[in-house]
């Protein structure tokens, strides 16, 4: 009899659920594709419920569900920090007190009342969830294992190493200690909401100057050579408060948050830029200590600090080690397959064939781990929504995305798997011409409805990724930055080298201009056959009528809104925005041809406000 194991995460951000089958990802979803909820945290009954369906058991069928952290512990610290800072923290202590006296605290009853009270319920510690989620699914015999997060129970970091299937914690920095936390505090001060806006901090960076890293460095946080941090706590707020910093650390900067939704100045670009950079320096002095500490020649990350892929290339070009993997849903999401794996190999003392998974890439399936809908479903949820649409054979349905893309038109991407993490990587993608000088501004104004600044990722050809950026190495979950190529790129006149800021953003830097950020960076996935299935022959089309092998690839969203997971949700997402093309299952579904083309002005302004 297959062994069936239901990993869950909950009730922080980024619920999910995954299942493993005699060690074999079958499924995994966040509980926001099925809500529409964007970081839903709630129980993730909808995700659940996808994962039993697809692999084909009920709740009867499950082995055991195993949670990714321990409650009564970060319950522990919760309390601890309270008493610490009382009564100053009485506000934000009546806040969070509810949640966990409802629900957090009852985590075993909850899953025995939903499952069963026969079911067997594990719980893994946090940064052990995410440290599985890391070397389990890689393709390494042995290597070392580094976890970075904002905070788990205690834990805000911890690095340790694995081998075969066994995975071993060697240390870790403690809260209030967090380089996740450190970044958060800039994500607030600059405007942005914590846990769904360091991307964004990340995006600004390259517009500013370090000017403040001293700074930070003097004052907020001390980065030990081994890279263990220890924040100066009289300038954070998040342990007894509402927010994340503080008066002094206004006053530190000379002026107070700045507001969400207000103009953005150059000095939230140098801040930007300045906190990025202590962040990459920690995490280079993290990894040269875990490489001397544990010999190993591979890195393995995971956490949500593990998706700054800025920092995630700093460590491939700069770092010990001569190989990185990356879980690409290094957040609280990926925590429920990490903890799934755990169990399977740990607990259950199963064993790991590390050469069949490298001969696969890795053994996460490219991610495409969600839901799919084959061409009769998609044709019923188009009938019903009323769509116009055309069904064609696999070779027109290429040759005429690829056209339009090549014509400059913007096209929606619907096939396959939805993908698990929060990177599109071809199942639940909006795809144009990296070519096009205007296709950056065109998809963050009409199509993304977001900030004009953000940067936009090149999907590329695997066998052709070394002749357009300053990389040769796997990167399949759009997790490590690369330059563009030297001789792709555009001087900068000596008027446009004088521009600041946001000025900067229409001048073009390369012959890729759509994905090539304003310090000549660009955030890579690589594209392969075996993996990616029909999107490779889709850029495989549009490499052979244009030259280009690489395509702009975004998620399938707009501002405010989880990535569609249902064709019903990918066409409503298409008839709100500015897309040219619809491409779903073997549906190709134009805009000109729809029987209402007119934008939901009422939707757009709902969704201005992530």
């Amino acid at each position: 009899m297959a062994v069936h194991i239901l990993g869950l995460s909950a009730y922080y951000h980024d619920s999910a659920a995954a299942l493993v089958r005699d060690g074999e990802i079958v499924a995994a979803a966040q509980e926001e594709r099925f809500t529409r909820k964007k970081h839903d945290h709630a129980f993730p009954s909808h995700a659940i419920e996808y994962c039993l369906r697809e692999a084909g058991v009920g709740p009867d069928g499950l082995d055991c569900v195993v949670f990714y952290d321990k409650p009564l512990q970060k319950f522990d610290r919760l309390l601890e920090t309270y008493l610490d800072y009382a009564p100053s923290g009485i506000r934000s202590f009546l806040q969070a007190m509810p949640l966990w006296l409802r629900e957090k605290l009852w985590m075993r009853e909850d899953i025995a009342k939903r499952f069963g009270e026969s079911t067997k319920v594990l719980f893994t510690e946090h940064h052990e969830s995410h440290a599985a989620s890391a070397f389990f699914p890689s393709p390494f015999e042995s290597a070392a294992v580094l976890t970075i997060d904002g905070v788990g129970e205690w834990a805000t970091s911890a690095f340790g190493h694995g081998r075969g299937n066994e995975l071993h914690l060697i240390a870790e920095t403690r809260f209030p200690h967090s380089i996740g936390l450190l970044y958060s505090a800039f994500t607030y001060y600059t405007g942005f909401r914590v846990n769904s806006g360091e991307y964004k901090v990340m995006g600004l960076a390259p517009y500013g100057e370090p000017k403040y890293v001293q700074k930070i460095l003097d004052e907020l946080v001390d980065v030990r050579e081994d890279g263990s941090v220890r924040l100066n706590m009289r300038y954070f707020n998040y342990c007894q408060g509402l927010t994340m910093t503080n008066r002094a650390f206004d006053a530190l900067f000379g002026a107070p948050a700045r507001k969400q939704e207000s103009q953005l100045t150059q000095r939230e670009m140098d801040l930007a830029r300045s906190v990025q950079e202590v962040v990459e320096l920690a995490m280079l002095r993290m990894a040269r200590h875990v490489h001397a500490q544990t010999g190993e020649k591979n890195l393995c990350l995971a956490g949500g600090v593990a998706l700054n892929c800025v920092g995630n290339g700093r460590l491939l070009r700069e770092g010990p080690f001569e190989e990185l993997w990356i879980q690409p849903a290094a957040g609280d999401a990926g925590g429920a397959l990490g903890a799934a794996l755990s169990v399977w190999h740990q607990y259950l003392d199963q064993p790991r064939d590390a050469a069949a998974i490298r001969r696969r890439g890795d053994a996460m399936k490219g991610s495409y781990l969600g839901p799919s809908y084959d061409n009769d479903a998609i044709e019923a949820a188009l009938e019903a929504l009323g769509a116009r649409y055309r069904r064609v054979s696999r070779a027109e349905l290429l040759r005429e995305a690829a056209r339009a893309l090549a014509d400059e038109k913007v096209v929606g991407w619907f096939h396959g798997r939805m993908e698990f993490g929060p990177r599109a990587l071809g199942g639940r993608s909006i795809l144009g011409d990296p070519r096009s000088p205007k296709m950056q501004s065109v998809m963050n104004l009409k199509i993304k409805y977001r900030e004009s600044f953000r940067p936009f990722a090149p999907s590329v050809l695997r066998e052709r990724v070394a002749d357009y950026f300053e990389l040769d190495a796997d990167s399949p979950y759009m997790l490590l930055v690369a330059p563009v190529k030297q001789e792709l790129r555009i001087p900068m006149t000596e008027r446009q080298e004088e521009l600041f800021g946001i000025e900067k953003l229409n001048v073009p830097r390369s012959t890729i201009p759509a994905v090539t950020h304003v310090d000549y960076s660009a955030r890579v996935q690589t594209v392969r056959p075996d993996v990616n299935g029909v999107y490779y022959e889709l850029i495989a089309e549009f490499h052979r009528l244009t030259g280009c092998p690489v395509v702009v690839n975004t998620s399938f969203n707009v501002r405010g809104e989880p990535i569609v997971c249902t064709p019903e949700d990918a066409y409503r997402c298409f008839m709100r925005t500015e897309m040219d093309l619809l491409v779903c299952g073997d549906f190709l579904i134009e805009k000109q041809a729809q029987p209402q083309t007119a934008k939901d002005t009422a939707w757009q302004e709902e969704f201005q406000l992530d």
